[in-house]
């Protein structure tokens, strides 16, 4: 059997339909579960919700976003139950190995060291950047994309890939064993790109402007940093570097990131 936390979430979901569409036994675990369902309810913050027992295989989905304290205790939870409760294989979602730059990447890189240092056998993928928080983070306005993203190009990824990989991960464990794959799409493009095959003009900001505009935005305190340094990773060109890996575990190409950056360029940045 199988577990897959953060199953409210649009990757969790994604990685439990996929599952399901394989014939998989699978259970969707999510901080509030849907009633008369078969989800079952699983908080990270709450160490007394984290029963794995029964379950071979659990696919850990990093708990959002927070300060590290908080996410690495979160996750430290999780772990700490798989091993109690005889859990098999770990597979857990991480960020790209170019990703060090990025403000969220300490608490992945805690996680990696934990796992790979646990009793569970593990799979580690590391995500690139989402095609659609690229899209989003595009926001372009009145025909122009001011987003910061300079002249870098982002080896982004589709969320579906992503969830897809995940899936064919979980449905054959054995094949991953203390494997760490680093998914990130397998061409890079830049906004500037982007802007052109919209008809839009790209004249990105300085990241000084991007971080007074975000500092006024209402966002959580730790989230203007952390856009900042995704923003800054792509300008300096930390986060083009591709690689083969999705397309082996997918057994085929991946996506076309771009008709997805199009389609979610015009919706409002997530974090």
């Amino acid at each position: 059997m199988i577990l897959v936390t953060g199953a409210s979430g649009e990757l969790g979901h994604a990685i439990v339909e996929r599952l399901v569409d394989a014939g998989q036994p699978v259970i969707a675990g999510t901080r509030r579960p849907a009633a008369d369902s078969e989800q079952r309810h699983v908080d990270f913050d709450e160490p007394a919700s984290l029963d794995f027992t029964g379950f071979a295989t659990v696919v850990m989905v990093s708990a959002g976003y927070a300060e590290d304290d908080v996410v690495i205790a979160r996750h430290e939870n999780v772990v700490a139950a798989a091993e109690r409760d005889g859990v098999q294989h770990m597979i857990y979602t991480s960020v790209a190995a170019d990703g060090d730059h990025l403000g969220f990447a300490l608490a992945h890189r805690w996680t990696e060291r934990r796992i790979q240092g646990s009793t569970l056998r593990w799979t580690i993928l590391r995500h690139g950047l989402y095609a659609e928080l690229f899209g989003s983070l595009l926001a372009p306005s009145e025909g122009v994309i001011t987003a910061p993203f300079g002249s870098g190009a982002v080896a982004v990824v589709t969320r579906a890939d992503l969830a897809e990989a995940a899936a064919n991960v979980a449905s054959a464990p054995d094949r991953h064993i203390n494997r760490v794959y680093d998914l990130v799409g397998s061409r890079a493009i830049t906004a500037g790109q982007i802007a052109t095959a919209a008809g839009l003009v790209y004249r990105p900001a300085s990241l000084g402007s991007c971080r007074a505009a975000l500092d006024e935005s209402g966002l959580l305190p730790f989230q203007p940093a952390m856009l900042l340094s995704i923003y800054s990773s792509v300008a300096h060109g930390f986060l083009s570097r591709t690689t083969t890996d999705l397309g082996e575990i997918l057994g085929r190409s991946p996506s076309d990131p771009e008709p997805t950056v199009m389609r979610r360029m015009e919706q409002p940045a997530t974090v």
